[in-house]
């Protein structure tokens, strides 16, 4: 099987050959100490490893141009309206044309980034802005459905340009609403407010044929989860999230197979020694593994601090456990 043959099966709850092995994602500067610590050059990773191919789309939905101010009433939105024009030159990434064709022979999982999320949406990049978007959810919830309203119709009519000309393996809706203490906003905020503007999306997404329908969350979304599993969503990925509530032996007990899952390794076990790497690897994967519907894959970045030598360690005995003896 080829990597997008392997996720689409994983997906499907059916018998890949086995799960995907996605490489993580890591900041640049990793390789340079990393070469200090017996890596030759970054190349080499993709010789030393076994990483299935995987391609994320990620159009722009912020406004173009720039706003300096946000909306602060309802005659305002057809103005912010005017900066959420989906047929934008600037909303595909570069090249799309060449990448179109080489997407249709592709080997490789492609996964459609969708939605940028609830506060993202309302323009919320400091503690400022912040607070007055929760201000204005109390004092003028109307003016915040109408944004959330434009954003999701905007973000349809993105995702359904870019689904005529590109079959891809899954969509994601990115939500990064949550610090480790929980969600910044309440559950019955978020199903009254951000779900409604998913629907959209949603409709053209299921028009389009495409299965796979991934929430990528950060932190501790946990009390978000009994909302979202009642959407069409079926798929999370959980990252930077140590808090035991978000285990996902936890959450696979709690929702079954119908919700599958992405990542679910901490990714701050490679900060410390081999026994403990071995124990969360061989703890939580191999059941995972067994009830399917799961991807493996650690739930952050690789940062300068990990030692390439524990990474290494890490990513073999995951492949063992995946793919089996790989010497044979």
């Amino acid at each position: 099987m080829n990597s997008r043959q392997r996720f689409l099966e994983t997906m499907a709850l059916g018998s890949p050959d086995h799960a995907p092995l996605f490489k993580e994602g890591m900041r640049s500067s990793v390789f340079n100490i990393w070469e200090k610590q017996g890596l030759r050059r970054e190349q080499d990773l993709a010789t030393i490893f076994n990483y299935d191919l995987r391609e994320e789309i990620e159009p722009d939905h912020y406004p173009i141009p720039d706003i300096r101010h946000w909306p602060e009433t309802i005659k305002q939105l057809e103005e912010f309206k005017r900066h959420l024009n989906p047929d934008h030159r600037r909303r595909l990434p570069k090249n799309w044309r060449r990448k179109v064709r080489e997407w249709k022979n592709r080997q490789s999982a492609l996964i459609l980034r969708v939605h940028i999320g609830f506060l993202l949406t309302l323009g919320v990049e400091d503690w400022g802005r912040f607070s007055e978007a929760i201000r204005l959810t109390i004092d003028d919830p109307d003016l915040i459905h109408g944004m959330l309203r434009v954003q999701g119709e905007f973000a349809a009519s993105l995702t359904k340009r870019i689904l005529q000309e590109v079959e891809v393996d899954a969509v994601l809706f990115g939500e990064p609403i949550s610090s480790s203490h929980g969600p910044m906003i309440s559950p019955q905020m978020y199903e009254d407010f951000a779900l409604p503007s998913y629907e959209p999306i949603l409709d053209v997404v299921e028009a389009f044929g495409v299965k796979n329908i991934i929430l990528r969350t950060y932190a501790n979304s946990k009390v978000l989860f009994p909302s979202i599993v009642q959407t069409r969503i079926n798929c999370l990925w959980a990252c930077e999230c140590d808090d035991p509530s978000m285990d996902y032996r936890l959450l696979r007990r709690e929702y079954g197979r119908d919700l599958r899952l992405i990542g679910g390794i901490n990714s701050n076990v490679l900060l410390a020694d081999k026994k403990a790497i071995r124990k969360e690897i061989e703890d939580k994967v191999p059941p995972l593994l067994e009830e399917g519907g799961f991807v493996p894959l650690l739930d952050g970045r690789i940062r300068e601090v990990v030692p390439y030598e524990n990474y290494k360690y890490y990513r073999q005995l995951l492949e063992e456990i995946v793919i089996g003896d790989i010497s044979d």
